[in-house]
């Protein structure tokens, strides 16, 4: 098993995204329809979702929308309105030690499902560097304001009236600076399933954010989360992804591990790092962002990967993936 990650450099999306984007479209495609296309808003739908919730966003679409020309599914997934869907894993802790603050993640879920795209942009002014999903939303990300953020799942089945997050985190990273302004704009905007967000700034001022469509939004402080919220609600998925026993490693790497290389080494160490792709349960990539220093590394057993807005190069890597 192998996946490919490519890093562009593009300040607004032109033909270097739409190519990105087309290529991807076949894995998107079969989740946007996997419930059929008549359970699925149209663009109009999605565009006045858009316009009431994140307003600065609707130039944007419309200009992504004319980029994909006559091609109406695509444009009606690129809104990201009440989508399939998706239940994945994921870890993520916050490194208050020598050389934080620092945001570390492992991405759990299956190859075929992640777009790879490692972009750094500037859509309104803002440089922002994220692992990019759905068109134009991201996993993970920071802005060179010094504010990083990712996401997990929550580990509720319910689902509801509202946008993916990876959609409404690159808005959080486009329109706000520090933590408690991200966590606002969060609670704000409905989301249409369980997912768990956690934010960081340069300051190390740090909150997770438990959000999903049946409950209120709730902004803690915590140093880890996996794939639960306060507490278990799903227990068959909480086994199945070992969410509490990862949990617990992640706080216990925070409290043992003496520098922050050696955090981001217990990510990739059993406990944490995932293998198991055939369950759509493997570690896709592991990222380490530090916002006040404006740089990320993405990091896969044997290579890591560097980029900062000081320094961002494009190219590509391949990974190889060893287990199940």
């Amino acid at each position: 098993m192998e996946k490919t990650f490519i890093a562009r450099a593009e300040d607004y999306p032109g033909e270097t995204w739409l190519a990105d984007t087309r290529a991807i479209w076949p894995s998107f495609r079969d989740w946007f329809l996997s419930e059929g296309l008549e359970a699925r808003p149209g663009v109009a739908a999605c565009r006045a979702a858009i316009g009431r919730f994140m307003p600065e966003f609707v130039p944007l679409y419309d200009h992504l929308c004319s980029l994909l020309g006559e091609e109406e599914t695509q444009k009606r997934c690129l809104g990201l309105y009440d989508p399939a869907p998706v239940f994945a894993g994921c870890t993520q802790g916050i490194w208050l030690g020598p050389e934080g603050p620092a945001l570390l993640r492992n991405y759990d879920f299956g190859l075929d499902f992640v777009s790879g795209r490692i972009e750094r942009t500037r859509w309104f002014g803002r440089r922002c560097i994220v692992m990019a999903e759905g068109g134009w939303g991201c996993l993970d990300g920071m802005n060179e304001d010094g504010l990083a953020l990712s996401l997990t799942f929550g580990g509720r089945p319910a689902t509801g009236r509202g946008f993916s997050l990876i959609l409404v985190m690159r808005y959080v990273l486009e329109t706000c600076q520090t933590v408690s302004q991200a966590a606002e704009v969060l609670t704000r905007i409905p989301i249409f399933m369980a997912q768990n967000v956690l934010l960081l700034d340069r300051t190390g001022d740090y909150a997770l954010v438990h959000l999903g469509a049946d409950r209120e939004p709730a902004v803690v402080r915590a140093l880890a989360c996996t794939n639960h919220q306060e507490k278990v609600v799903w227990p068959e998925h909480a086994a199945a992804v070992a969410t509490e026993a990862r949990q617990a490693r992640m706080l216990e790497v925070l409290v043992t591990a003496k520098t922050l290389e050696g955090a981001a080494q217990a990510m990739l160490s059993p406990g944490l790092y995932m293998t198991d792709f055939h369950r759509e349960f493997g570690t896709v990539y592991t990222a380490v962002y530090r916002p006040a220093a404006g740089s990320v590394d993405y990091l896969w057993p044997g290579k890591r990967w560097n980029f900062s807005f000081r320094d961002f190069r494009e190219g590509s890597y391949t990974h190889r993936y060893g287990g199940g």
